[in-house]
C-alpha cells in the first residue's frame, strides 16, 4: 500500500533522512523505531507532504505521491496525528471532528454557516467509536492529555482514511490512557481494516501490536522485518536495543 524508496532529506548539510526504505502492506500495523534523532518524524513529514524530499520516492497504492502538499495527501485518504497535540483548542470535541469531515467534503465551517448542521450523524459515530461521545460538548483545551490524543485520532478518522500515521500516539499518557489508546489502535486495524504506520519509544507497545518493524539509525533503514527478526538482529541490538546475545526486549 505504501512504499518508500531511497528517501533523503538534509537540513544545512545534516542528513536527517538518508536513503530510507519502507514498505507497508494493506491491513498491517507497522512500527518505525530508532533512537532520538534517528529521523522518524522527518520521515513521516516527507510521507505526508509537510516536507519535500531531496531524493527518493513515495508511492501510495502504486501512485507516486512524492512531494505532494499535505492537503493533496489528505485527499488520498492518508491521515496523521502528531507528537504535539494539534487541535482547535477553543472548539468543542464535536466541532473538532465535524471540521475534519467538512474539510474532506470541501465545505467550510463557521458559527453562522448552514454547514454547521452537516455531518452530525457521522461525527457522532466517530466519537462513539473512539469513546468520546460523552464529552462531545466539552471544549477540547479542557480535556485530559490522553483524551486530547484520542480526539486527534477521531479528527484523523474524519477524513475517512485508508492509511493512518501516528507519531508517538501514547506519549505523555498515563498507563490507563496508554492501554486505552493501544486498544483503540487495535480496533482501527482489526475492526475497521485500516492500515497503520506509527513510531513509538515504548518497546513493549511496539512488540505487542506491530506486525512488522522498521528500524532507523542516523536517518537510514537498518532493517525492516518481523518482530522476531528485528529483536534478534545484531545490528539493531548494538545500535538501539542495548546489545546482548538474547533475542528479548
Amino acid at each position: 500500500m505504501l512504499r518508500v524508496e531511497s528517501l533523503s532529506k538534509s537540513f544545512e548539510g545534516f542528513k536527517a533522512v538518508n536513503n530510507a526504505n519502507l514498505h507497508v502492506e494493506k491491513g498491517e500495523i507497522v512500527a518505525v523505531i530508532g533512537p532520538n534523532g534517528a529521523g522518524k518524524t522527518t520521515l513521516f513529514n516527507l510521507i505526508t507532504g509537510v516536507l519535500k524530499p531531496d531524493n527518493g520516492k513515495v508511492y501510495f497504492k502504486g501512485e507516486d505521491i512524492t512531494g505532494l502538499p499535505p492537503h493533496e495527501i489528505f485527499k488520498k485518504r492518508i491521515s496523521r496525528s502528531f507528537q504535539v497535540v494539534n487541535l482547535f483548542p477553543r472548539l468543542s470535541v464535536f466541532e473538532n471532528v465535524q471540521i475534519a469531515i467538512l474539510s474532506r467534503e470541501g465545505k467550510t465551517w463557521n458559527l453562522f454557516s448552514p454547514s454547521k448542521k452537516f455531518a452530525i450523524e457521522e461525527t457522532e459515530e466517530i466519537l462513539e467509536r473512539v469513546g468520546l461521545i460523552d464529552k462531545r460538548n466539552r471544549i477540547s483545551a479542557l480535556l485530559s492529555h490522553g483524551d486530547q490524543k484520542v480526539l486527534e485520532i477521531a479528527i484523523a478518522l474524519g477524513g475517512k482514511p485508508e492509511f493512518l500515521i501516528f507519531d508517538e500516539p501514547t506519549a505523555g499518557m498515563s498507563p490507563e490512557e496508554t492501554s486505552r489508546c493501544i486498544e483503540l489502535i487495535k480496533h482501527l486495524s482489526e475492526k475497521m481494516g485500516l492500515t497503520i504506520l506509527f513510531c513509538e519509544h515504548d518497546m513493549e507497545i511496539v512488540f505487542g501490536i506491530a506486525n512488522r518493524i522498521m528500524v532507523m539509525v542516523r536517518g537510514s533503514t537498518i532493517i525492516q522485518g518481523s518482530c522476531e527478526e528485528v529483536r534478534c538482529n545484531k545490528a539493531v541490538q548494538d545500535a538501539y536495543l542495548g546489545g546482548g546475545d538474547e533475542c528479548s526486549v
